[in-house]
């Protein structure tokens, strides 16, 4: 194999350090379009549909962005994409801060900030990373896509505070501020490019393949599943702070819910890595599939303050391991040159089906006048992703023919 012993290196620790902070401070495009929310819907004199539009175009941005990158990744390198996001956030805050309707800072989130600055710390990354680890693919792939889990823990409060005392639009410069001075620099960091992989390596196989399903079909059936799943994570991500303001709460205690569920977020994807590592991707997507419909039905059965608080971090400890365990099922059935793209194109479905989710359930809310029907909306779509991973499984050899002993 070419450029043997790199792979699991103290390099390759290093340069997963370097991704996890490129995302925790690029992941705030998402996170930013949710607390602040509220505050569009009074400051444009909008319905909740309408406010919901800027998270609705970040994640289509950050989805088609995520396969648009990968594949300049994939071409040039990671560092690349890494310093057009660092630019590209920096433009996209300050003219969101100058909008003066919806549709300009709506436009502002959809372009420069979702598809040409977030998503070149997420996708990109996680297909970047996996090329750099083999026994510890699950957990080093994990802790990239804990990035933007971190950037949602860290940055509610900060957003929320600054729009307590210096006022959203100046936050938004703010934060287009710190982006650009820390992913420009940082890209010179992650310049090197991956090592070549070989199908067979100390005894981890690669390239496994499903029993009556082509390598297109399992495509086509992971980007279904992603939509279904991240249909059903939006509901409580995208509308937690909302929901929280009309329940009396105030939208202070939702930020602080947001960021308690993504920081629980982060736990659960780390151990989801340890247990990709272990088990396989595949049997890691039912098992986080499973645990976030659970989470759904108490989100619909209880809304106390403190329950809501409770809920909240189980949700998060739930579903983190969703998203990261479709980038190792691409690594473990696809081939590692077309890391970039096809990780890019699984990420880009789920973050549309963020994008769809968050708008519908601001749409049910409108239409109902209540989130009751929004969490059972929620819950069917998880359902569906339950299946998928389940019909894949069926096809899929046992978990414990994932390892050989040197021999493929």
């Amino acid at each position: 194999m070419e450029q043997a012993g790199v792979e699991d290196s103290a390099y390759a620790w290093m340069r997963l350090s370097v991704a996890l902070l490129l995302g925790t401070v690029g992941g705030v495009g998402m996170w930013s379009a949710v607390v602040v929310l509220p505050t569009i819907q009074m400051e444009f004199g909008i319905g909740r549909a309408d406010a919901s539009l800027p998270f609705t175009l970040v994640t289509i941005g950050f989805a088609l962005g995520g396969v648009l990158m990968g594949r300049l990744a994939d071409r040039s390198g990671v560092a690349v994409p890494v310093a057009i996001g660092g630019v590209c956030l920096g433009l996209g805050y300050g003219l969101a801060a100058m909008a003066s309707n919806v549709w300009v800072f709506a436009l502002a989130y959809g372009v420069p900030i979702g598809l040409l600055g977030s998503s070149t710390v997420f996708g990109p990354l996680m297909a970047d990373t996996s090329r750099w680890f083999i026994r510890r693919r699950g957990i080093a792939v994990a802790v990239a896509a804990s990035g933007s889990y971190l950037a949602g823990t860290i940055w509610p409060p900060i957003i929320q505070h600054m729009i307590d005392t210096i006022g959203w639009r100046m936050g938004h410069v703010v934060i287009g501020l710190v982006c650009a001075a820390v992913l420009v620099p940082l890209s010179l960091v992650v310049r090197r490019r991956p090592p070549a992989h070989a199908p067979v390596v100390a005894g981890v196989v690669e390239g496994l393949r499903l029993r009556g399903i082509s390598p297109n079909r399992m495509m086509g059936l992971l980007a279904v599943a992603g939509v279904m799943c991240c249909v059903a994570m939006s509901m409580p991500q995208v509308h937690i702070v909302a929901y929280c303001g009309d329940l009396g709460y105030g939208v202070a205690r939702g930020a602080e819910m947001l960021s308690l569920m993504l920081g629980f977020g982060v736990i659960s994807r780390l151990a989801s890595g340890f247990i990709a590592d272990r088990i396989g991707g595949l049997w890691t997507l039912l098992l986080g599939s499973g645990l976030q419909a659970s989470a759904l039905l108490l989100y619909f059965a209880f809304d106390g303050l403190a329950s809501l608080y409770v809920i909240s971090a189980l949700f998060g400890l739930f579903q983190g391991g969703l998203i990261p365990s479709y980038a190792i099922i691409v690594r473990e059935y696809f081939p590692a040159r077309e890391a970039g793209t096809r990780v890019g194109v699984v990420l880009m479905m789920t973050i549309l089906g963020m994008a769809l989710g968050g708008w519908m359930s601001g749409a049910i809310f409108d239409l109902t006048g209540s989130y009751r029907a929004a969490f059972a909306n929620g819950f069917a779509w998880n359902l569906v992703n339950l299946a998928i991973a389940a019909l894949l499984l069926r096809r899929s050899r046992p978990p414990s023919t994932r390892f050989a002993t040197g021999v493929a």
